[in-house]
């Protein structure tokens, strides 16, 4: 899948969430979007994610609009928003089902990647508990565990470093974003961790107040920097300074 952001336009009263932002994301890349609180990230992922409407502007998904009765190119997207959706009163693993038979993705090789996402974030305990009963941590795993088994062409997942989960959690989501990429999928995240930018994603996206101030491949800043990844990180200090 290829996407392009071609003059993306969102505001909210008087703000403007995003502004005229254009923005092409290649297969087989990991993009971190940054910025300061309310600089658009999350209406960023929510217009990819067909979730909400620009106002001018668009998406095009190899050269396709979303629209939204396009069930077989919205089953190639996935948006995990920083609290995941869950269906009260199932299981965790009902939950989990429910999503792949909404993706349609629960065919004969669905149980062995469940059962391998479950193990990979210690969840065969919790498989049976109401999903209602877990952590906000536990509840994201979760939903991490669909993804996998899904593994849609574009990955979109709000602020997944300040999920709740632990270390070993943000351990594997870490390991799994980079072989998602390395399968060719599009991966997608907001963070406000320079750090993770800087070690997890192949491009930086830099938000301020609603525009697009600075994008740049890791490789790219540490090959002008001189100081190597402390250069990086204030590279990417200056993008969410100036517009």
């Amino acid at each position: 899948m290829h996407v392009e952001l071609q003059n993306v336009c969102k505001a909210y009263g008087k703000v403007r969430a995003l502004d005229r932002v254009f923005i092409d994301l290649d297969p087989g890349k990991v993009v971190a979007v940054l910025g300061s609180n309310g600089a658009g990230k999350s209406t960023l992922l929510r217009i990819l994610g067909g979730i909400i409407q620009p106002d001018d502007g668009g998406v095009l998904y190899d050269g396709q609009r979303l629209a939204l009765d396009n069930l077989d190119l919205r089953r190639r997207i996935f948006f995990l928003p920083d609290f995941p959706p869950v269906f009260p009163g199932e299981s965790v693993l009902s939950n989990i089902g429910l999503l792949l038979r909404i993706y349609e993705a629960d065919g004969p090789d669905a149980p062995a990647k469940v059962l391998h996402g479950m193990e990979a974030f210690d969840l065969l305990e919790l498989a049976e508990k109401p999903v209602e009963t877990l952590s906000r941590g536990q509840s994201y795993k979760a939903a991490l565990v669909a993804l996998l088994a899904i593994d849609p062409d574009l990955w979109l997942l709000d602020e997944p470093m300040a999920s709740g989960m632990d270390p070993h959690g943000l351990a594997i989501l870490r390991t799994e974003l980079r072989n998602a990429a390395a399968r060719g999928r599009i991966v997608v995240f907001t963070t406000q961790i320079l750090e993770a930018a800087e070690r997890l994603a192949d491009v930086a996206c830099i938000f301020h107040k609603g525009s697009l101030s600075l994008m740049a491949s890791i490789d790219a800043l540490r090959r002008t920097s001189a100081t190597g990844t402390d250069g990086v990180i204030e590279a990417m200090l200056r993008g969410l300074r100036d517009p």
